[in-house]
């Protein structure tokens, strides 16, 4: 392994918040700091924040001279603009602004799946049954400001990550009361993708069609409020959204299990699902998930996860920075 020379910095950058932490060696991951995205005009000026905060300073003794980024768009060629976000960047003038000999960029759901393997049992939560089969592919989205999709396919010895905006694919209802939900999210968007429904916005727009369809009034509340208010079981038409939340994923992981043949499972992760806890697991989730006609015993038998660990992405960047530091 290549050995440390000085502390490696490592990113998440989700369309909301910037997610930074420093690798000061092999597997020991120091000063996590979660700097709001909105606070700052562009990521080079969020990182120098970061490396500058009184907790992180004293873990830099050496210039930086690795890094890694994980980031919530696609990564296509040199110039990086984010979808749901303003920043936008070439990744070699960064490279050269910030010093680095190596900087690694890659979309953010492609380094989480890297960490999937990684893992330990305590930083997930099985959903429903199923058992993984070794040596087959694993399957990952995950809905927070947008929705994530990626996969991990065995090659060799290694794997290799999917580069996939599966989140855009076209929303497919599951019932009468999901077609009233897409005939309303039609009247605002001319395509309404999976991540229309499946994300912060998602859960607002969900809650705002509901409203239309049962006649209820629309307080117009945000998606923290709305789950909140399920959850605690304040509010029987937010409770509502949540379990159609849930049930509308579940349709998109068992599509995404049988595109990829994901029998080694398929794994949530996000910022919404981790916080739904014992509901989400009670939902109509895994219902739905395994409710595909003729192929239902086929993805029985694959297991669903929650993602529990507090920062996985960072996991997978150091992967991928490790590795390609020893190439």
């Amino acid at each position: 392994m290549t050995p440390f020379d000085s502390p490696r910095l490592l990113a998440d950058i989700g369309g909301t918040n910037a997610r930074f932490a420093l690798e000061t060696a092999a597997g020991r991951v120091d000063a996590i700091e979660v700097l709001p995205c909105a606070n700052f005009a562009s990521l080079a000026l969020a990182l120098t924040a970061y490396l500058a905060l009184p907790t992180v300073a004293p873990h830099v003794k050496l210039p930086i001279r690795h890094a890694a980024i994980a980031i919530a768009n696609p990564v296509v060629g040199d110039l990086v603009r984010m979808t749901n976000h303003h920043w936008e960047f070439s990744i070699a003038a960064l490279q050269q602004a910030c010093g680095f000999d190596t900087l690694v960029v890659v979309n953010d759901f492609s380094a989480l799946a890297y960490a999937l393997p990684q893992l330990a049992e305590h930083q997930k939560q099985q959903v429903g049954g199923g058992a993984a089969q070794p040596g087959t592919p694993l399957g990952l989205l995950g809905a927070g400001t947008g929705l994530g999709v990626s996969g991990l396919i065995p090659c060799g010895e290694s794997w290799t990550a999917l580069r996939s905006e599966g989140g855009h694919v076209t929303f497919s209802p599951a019932n009468p009361t999901e077609i009233a939900i897409l005939q309303f999210a039609w009247r605002r968007f001319e395509h309404v993708s999976a991540e229309r429904l499946l994300s912060g916005v998602g859960i607002e727009l969900i809650y705002s069609a509901l409203a239309a369809h049962l006649g209820r009034a629309d307080q117009q509340l945000s998606a923290p409020v709305i789950v909140e208010r399920g959850l605690k079981g304040q509010c029987d038409l937010c409770d509502q959204v949540v379990e159609a939340f849930c049930g509308m994923l579940g349709t998109v992981a068992g599509n995404l299990a049988i595109t990829l043949g994901a029998q080694g499972g398929i794994y949530i992760g996000g910022g919404i699902v981790p916080r739904l806890g014992a509901r989400f697991a009670q939902s109509s989730f895994r219902r739905r998930f395994e409710q595909k006609g003729r192929f239902v015993d086929y993805l029985a038998q694959v297991p669903t996860f929650v993602i529990t660990a507090e920062y996985p992405a960072f996991l997978g960047v150091s992967a991928l920075l490790a590795e390609r530091l020893a190439h």
